[in-house]
């Protein structure tokens, strides 16, 4: 009788030992995905830095070539801006702002192409090639972001690594989406 006892304490110590381990797997798993989702979003961060720090040039070179077009080079500043304001991990707002500002960086090429001296201008020229690797640079953030986002939220959703997320709190991750179709499309910065 006393080996059955002590065979089943055996068993429940191995058993507890055994749980132990997964729950600190899944912890550092959860640890990682999360930390991988903080970094990827700090990449997209970075790119659009770079996109906001590009827009004034762009918009001093078309408004020395077609200065009346006040309205547009307005709501470029405007929507730069707003995008600029949002801090933190509110990725619906930043989202929804950086699909505004695409859309007045649309406008504000819209307005370049009225202007040929303007497209031949070697600065105006150089700032398109570079939004053009920004919007790139940026795209592939964004699926990265995303790719790591859903990795997280499967692991925080599935079995058994959701109890361990459940007990320690983990959330899952906001995906970085463009709204409506028309968005969806990279400005056109080619002439």
């Amino acid at each position: 009788m006393g080996l059955i006892i002590g065979g089943l304490l055996l068993l429940i110590f191995v058993l507890v030992i055994v749980l132990v381990i997964a729950a600190i797997f899944y912890f550092n798993k959860l640890v990682g995905l999360k930390n991988r989702c903080k970094q990827s979003w700090s990449d997209i961060d970075t790119q659009l830095q770079r996109r906001y720090d590009l827009i004034p040039n762009l918009v001093e070179t078309v408004k020395g070539y077609a200065g009346h077009e006040r309205t547009t080079l307005e709501a470029v500043i405007k929507a730069r801006q707003q995008a600029i304001e949002i801090k933190g991990d509110n990725i619906a707002a930043k989202a929804a702002a950086e699909n505004i500002l695409g859309q007045t960086l649309k406008s504000l090429f819209a307005v370049a192409e009225a202007y040929p001296q303007l497209r031949a201008n070697e600065n105006f020229m150089s700032l398109q090639k570079d939004l053009a690797q920004i919007e790139e640079q940026l795209n592939l953030a964004r699926r990265y972001y995303n790719a790591v986002a859903r990795d997280n939220n499967n692991a925080v959703e599935m079995f058994p690594s959701n109890i361990v997320a459940r007990l320690f709190n983990f959330k899952t991750a906001e995906y970085f989406e463009l709204g409506e179709e028309e968005a969806r499309k990279a400005p056109k910065v080619q002439f």
